[in-house]
């Protein structure tokens, strides 16, 4: 199928193409993006979506997600992450069923497209779940099944992790498979050695939270038996890509120990805010030379996977903790949420950036709003000001996800009710299980 898109101001992402450009056509032919120019002739193109006045850019990649958890929204006030997850999530999760996962998953992923997501980074269990629903969605989805061996069952987990390994071709790039180390603090050194060969064995990144908050520094010294838990990182993680998630609590000396170590950052601010753990020092991360990407984490503690409303926090709390406004100018904020994304992910030869040869992946952009109208800026406008609801059109290899805000072939209607229903039922069976 052939797409073309008429007339639109392009946000790119390129390093080879001006940053803003006005009045631009781009062809899509099949997945990929065939041309991109200032007229392109619209015969034998099967579809023409006169984008006017609109902005394209790539879609938004989400490095850290649970997505499964959308059941678990806003359950947090009062809790800190350990008692959270310990005491309220952790005992639900126990009783939830593939089904559970699946109708979970699938309310995410309608969410994501809704919101300007193409790609995200899913870390859970009955992975099979999520990815049916992502593949049934049309997104691109890089997932695992979280591994931890504290509480027993760590080699039932690390075999149902190579079975994954082994079912999805390495050639779907739609689907594409890593190796989720839950943590330091809910993993031994041997079960962690172990996954690494495993991710050294598939030539796989490793996906794993780290250094979150006070409690889980002081968990992993118990643990592993350190004093400073980030000189763990290169005896483990030495020899393999890793996204680590979070890491709140480290300072800048901790951080010259990563620029030598094939790792990039998934910052998470509002996750991080509202669970009381802190500010992770992402001026820092830069200075050294470390890629940093973003995400949203759960909607259990990051409350929504809007991605423009993380880019906003990034920017804003940098400015503000270290009181100096000329930091993470917008457009550099905009490239975390795509093209350091890709670097992150492992797939920025593919998408990440709007450029011919690389994969269709996009989102149509209405700026015409009370928010954020006039346009000063346009990239501080997409930083500051856009919501989800500006989102118009999403685009995934090539096939349309989204246009005009319809999503074609759900009922959205339905699939909250099958939520609230699993919510309601999970509550009542720990009330019960208390009485």
């Amino acid at each position: 199928m052939k797409i073309l898109i008429k007339n639109c101001n392009l946000i790119s992402m390129s390093e080879k193409r001006e940053k803003y450009e006005e009045e631009i056509d781009i062809l899509i032919n099949e997945d990929k993006i065939e041309k991109i120019d200032k007229v392109i002739n619209q015969d034998n193109c099967d579809k023409v979506i006169d984008a006017r006045g609109k902005v394209v850019m790539p879609g938004l990649i989400n490095t850290h997600t649970h997505i499964a958890m959308s059941i678990f929204r806003d359950t947090l006030d009062g809790y800190g992450l350990q008692e959270w997850l310990n005491d309220k999530i952790w005992p639900m999760e126990d009783k939830m069923n593939e089904e559970d996962v699946y109708n979970a998953s699938v309310l995410s992923c309608v969410e994501m497209i809704k919101s300007g997501t193409t790609t995200f980074n899913d870390q859970y269990f009955m992975t099979d779940a999520t990815i049916k629903a992502s593949m049934e969605r049309g997104l691109r989805i890089h997932c695992t099944r979280a591994l931890m061996d504290i509480n027993g069952n760590g080699e039932q987990r690390l075999e149902e992790l190579e079975e994954l390994i082994n079912k999805y071709d390495k050639d779907n790039d739609k689907v594409k498979i890593n190796v989720g180390i839950h943590s330091l603090y809910t993993c031994t050194k041997e079960y962690v050695k172990e996954a690494v060969e495993l991710a050294k064995k598939y030539n796989l990144y490793v996906h794993m939270h780290f250094a979150e908050n006070s409690q889980e520094l002081e968990d992993i010294k118990r643990i592993h038996n350190v004093n400073i838990p980030s000189t763990l990182l290169e005896n483990y993680l030495g020899d393999v890509k890793s996204v680590l998630a979070h890491c709140v609590k480290m300072n800048p000396e901790e951080m010259k120990e990563l620029r030598d170590l094939n790792i990039s950052v998934a910052h998470c601010p509002v996750s991080n805010l509202r669970l009381g753990c802190g500010v992770a020092k992402i001026k820092d991360f830069i200075e050294n030379g470390i890629n940093v990407a973003l995400g949203t984490d759960g909607q259990g503690s990051g409350s929504n996977l809007d991605m423009f409303s993380t880019m906003a926090y990034t920017a804003l709390l940098q400015k503000g903790i270290n009181e100096d406004a000329t930091l993470l100018p917008a457009y550099d904020v905009i490239k975390m949420a795509t093209v350091n994304g890709a670097k992150a992910l492992n797939v920025d030869n593919e998408i990440g950036s709007i450029e011919e040869g690389k994969k269709a992946d996009l989102i149509i952009i209405d700026l015409e709003t009370t928010m954020t109208e006039p346009i000063n800026d346009v990239f501080s406008n997409i930083v500051y000001n856009v919501k989800p609801n500006n989102v118009i059109t999403t685009i995934v290899d090539g096939k349309i996800l989204m246009e005009e805000r319809k999503i074609e072939g759900i009922n959205e209607e339905e699939i909250y009710q099958k939520c609230n229903s699993i919510i309601r039922r999970l509550t009542w069976q720990k009330i019960l299980k208390n009485i």
